[in-house]
């Protein structure tokens, strides 16, 4: 009997993940105008929130804690949230096959943490909303490329594909030094670095939240060890492969 492959080849937990994100935006924009401001800024993580005056922002004391996690479930428009979906399909199918859905789940939430946390870092007291899982994304681009590469210099780059666990990762050490990694990590930084000078935005005044995107990544980039328990830490030589 000849074996069918499935025709969308995305894991569960990418597929719920995307679920998430389209059901919140179309329960937001059945609201009113009004109740659409209150639930977006209740959701959002905003600064302002850790300077003394989250009891005067929706949600109150509640979502100091909550809107860490719920931003990343929020979306400025349909732009945005398609733009978004592109790159999980993208990245978070690749990553969701080799950690598995809890695994992925959890660095998902973790990296778009640290996005959030960077931006606080940048922004201490800033009344402006963030939204949106590009943190989260963010962090699984830095988590790929701790294997990408090996796949391509094992000439095996189809394994991203159908057996991602089977593709040994980099050490953090030789990610480091690899300069298609940091030629990669360099041009991903400068990218987002250009929303100082105004480069990228979604609708007329949601400018890219370009802290969180770093934050996000870096963290993907350093920590996706801790939550890879796919294959062996060690890389033999690209020459064995040759």
């Amino acid at each position: 009997m000849t074996k069918r492959e499935p025709i969308f080849n995305v894991p569960g937990g990418v597929l719920a993940t995307l679920a998430v994100l389209i059901a919140v935006h179309v329960a937001l924009s059945l609201l009113s105008p009004l109740e659409y401001e209150w639930w977006v800024l209740a959701l959002a993580f905003i600064p302002a929130r850790y300077a003394g005056f989250a009891s005067q922002l929706p949600g109150g004391d509640t979502a100091s804690i909550t809107s860490l996690i719920t931003h990343m479930t929020v979306h400025a428009d349909i732009m945005h949230l398609g733009f978004n979906a592109a790159w999980l399909l993208a990245f978070g199918s690749v990553l969701c096959a080799r950690l598995g859905s809890l695994r992925f789940l959890a660095f998902s939430i973790m990296g778009g943490l640290a996005g959030a946390l960077l931006f606080l870092v940048f922004n201490p007291g800033l009344a402006a909303p963030v939204i949106g899982a590009s943190g989260a994304i963010s962090a699984m681009m830095g988590g790929v490329m701790r294997f990408l590469f090996n796949a391509i210099d094992r000439r095996e780059g189809y394994l991203l594909r159908e057996q991602p666990r089977s593709i040994p990762r980099m050490s953090l050490a030789q990610s480091l030094k690899d300069r298609r990694v940091v030629l990669a990590s360099l041009v991903f930084v400068g990218v987002n670095l250009l929303a100082i000078v105004g480069f990228g935005k979604f609708g007329e005044s949601g400018a890219i939240a370009w802290e969180a995107h770093i934050g996000g990544y870096v963290f993907g980039l350093f920590a996706f060890g801790a939550f890879d328990a796919a294959t062996q830490n060690t890389v033999p030589p690209a020459s064995e492969f040759d």
